[in-house]
């Protein structure tokens, strides 16, 4: 057999980094883990290629070479998904399709491909090889409800698939699922919410994979929170890679995603930054209580959330954050409150976006018993689109949306938000790679970035007078400098699509289902970033 995996290419998106990738010669910013993961689950005897659209082309040569196209993907990535199909069906090629995309819209693939291996590949994998081997293999495989493979078994990805200069950061899974029950949220849906962990073994075995493949950067550790379970990180793995990085001389720099309890923990956050971690992604949403209230981010209730935020950045994690407006209980205060709050918080890197209900979730089932649900969804949530009627109206949501994508993503804010977060970042002193971000400073990589950001940029006065206060003030910070300054770059290439307002045809809808009584709150083939 003869099986191509195929990525399909994600569009120019917050976390697609292109703008500032180019800076320093990278194609993408993360490898398909979940495919490289199922490649390992194939017959050994199997010929198999991979191409990441993100890297190279897929061109109608590599379709034919194959018996089966395997896709995965998330839904950013559903276009050219569908492009993907269209062509291996028009070459007569079969089609395999799996991952969170398909997973959690099949209905979008269905009666286009020819086989569909649906929720966590562990499960469903093993039954489509072994009826493909006796022939008579289904078109739909699907897990039974609520039975979560265990992660013990999943096996070593195939990195040697990959050029692995081609990319940013590579990546490690060591759990599934999140304790919390936010409304909007899917990552439950796909991966429930107990925790599933790999042993101490198995990361320590994936590290030494990469390590010996000659990676020497950036390891995104892609757990939806990587601190639900806090007990066995703090006895068990926290311990394991200190040890590792130790022995191995910190060849890496870890980030993740976390909840913000993570803050409430100090040991926890002296182990990590221990073991190399230097950046942590959560989820702050908004600083409006009643908000918070309504998707049930309890998490998040009752705490000084600038506070919190500020004490990870005080243990040398920089806090990257994502934030969402539209919810039903936000005052029209909410744009400038966000603003407010970003700035004073020193989030660099804050992912806002428009409320989105992704298709299963709870949010989604309110927003469809209150009429609310809109056509679409794009799964990019720095787009300005979402698939809800917001009670503010749309019109009000979207520009003001615009307006904190283009007030904290120019210069003047985005650099005044450096130099807050530097105020608070203290890494531990330690040889070996200090910060998460790409290494911006070298001779070659500071000139693209100086080219861009002082030349061609409309801020190019304000990067020169950032830069020169960098050197003269803060020498030792010039590497991160570089990098936050680049990703703000990319952050408002991104901003700028918000300049064609996209449009949202609404009038079919009855205003009285805006107002309707609020309902009852009651891996697949890719686990990487949602």
């Amino acid at each position: 057999m003869k099986v191509l995996l195929v990525y399909p290419r994600y569009t120019d998106t917050f976390w697609s980094l292109k703008h500032a990738l180019k800076f320093i010669s990278k194609k993408a910013a993360f490898p398909p883990l979940g495919l490289l993961t199922v490649s390992a689950m194939l017959p050994t005897e199997w010929q198999q290629k991979l191409v990441d659209m993100n890297i190279t082309n897929l061109t109608d040569k590599d379709i034919k070479w194959a018996d089966y196209v395997l896709i995965s993907g998330m839904i950013v990535q559903l276009k050219s998904t569908h492009e993907v199909i269209k062509r291996c069906n028009n070459l007569g090629i079969k089609t395999v399709i799996g991952g969170p995309m398909a997973t959690l819209v099949p209905h979008e693939f269905d009666k286009l491909v020819t086989h569909m291996v649906l929720d966590e590949a562990e499960t469903t994998m093993p039954l489509f090889l072994e009826d493909l081997k006796n022939g008579h293999a289904k078109h739909k495989y699907t897990a039974p409800l609520n039975v979560w493979p265990d992660v013990t078994k999943t096996p070593l990805p195939r990195w040697e698939y990959i050029d692995m200069n081609k990319y940013s950061s590579m990546c490690i899974q060591y759990s599934r699922g999140c304790p919390f029950n936010c409304e909007f949220c899917n990552v439950t849906l796909l991966n429930g919410h107990r925790p599933r962990t790999k042993s101490k073994e198995q990361l320590q075995e994936e590290l030494e994979v990469l390590y010996q493949s000659g990676w020497r950067s950036m390891v995104f550790i892609v757990d939806d929170n990587f601190i639900g379970n806090k007990a066995k990180l703090k006895k068990e793995i926290l311990p394991a890679m200190i040890e590792w990085m130790q022995f191995r001389g910190y060849p890496f720099s870890f980030f993740t995603e976390a909840s913000i309890n993570l803050a409430d923990d100090d040991e926890l956050m002296r182990m990590m930054t221990k073991a190399g971690f230097n950046t942590v992604f959560i989820g702050i949403e908004t600083p409006n209580e009643n908000s918070l209230e309504e998707c049930h981010k309890v998490q998040n209730k009752g705490r000084d959330l600038v506070a919190s935020v500020k004490k990870i950045q005080n243990y040398g994690l920089q806090v990257q954050g994502g934030f969402i407006v539209g919810f039903d209980h936000d005052p029209q205060s909410i744009f400038h409150d966000q603003i407010n709050f970003i700035q004073k918080s020193g989030i660099v890197t804050a992912m806002v976006g428009m409320l989105m209900a992704p298709p299963g979730t709870r949010l989604y089932q309110r927003m469809e018993k209150e009429g609310r649900i809109l056509p679409g969804g794009s799964g990019d949530n720095t787009d300005g689109t979402t698939n809800i009627i917001p009670k503010m109206g749309y019109e009000t949501l979207h520009q003001g949306y615009k307006n904190i994508m283009d007030t904290i993503y120019s210069p003047k804010e985005h650099y005044k938000r450096i130099k807050t977060f530097l105020k608070e970042y203290h890494p531990p002193k330690r040889k070996g790679r200090s910060f998460s971000l790409p290494k911006f400073g070298d001779l070659k990589s500071l000139i693209k970035v100086s080219w861009s950001l002082g030349l061609k940029d409309r801020g190019r006065w304000r990067y020169w007078q950032f830069f020169t206060s960098t050197v003269l003030k803060r020498p030792k910070t010039i590497q991160i400098s570089l990098s936050l300054a680049a990703y703000g770059y990319h952050f408002r290439k991104v901003a700028d699509k918000m300049r064609n307002p996209p449009r949202v045809e609404v009038k079919q809808l009855q205003p009285q289902a805006v107002n309707a009584p609020r309902g009852t709150h009651s891996s697949s083939f890719d686990s990487s970033l949602k």
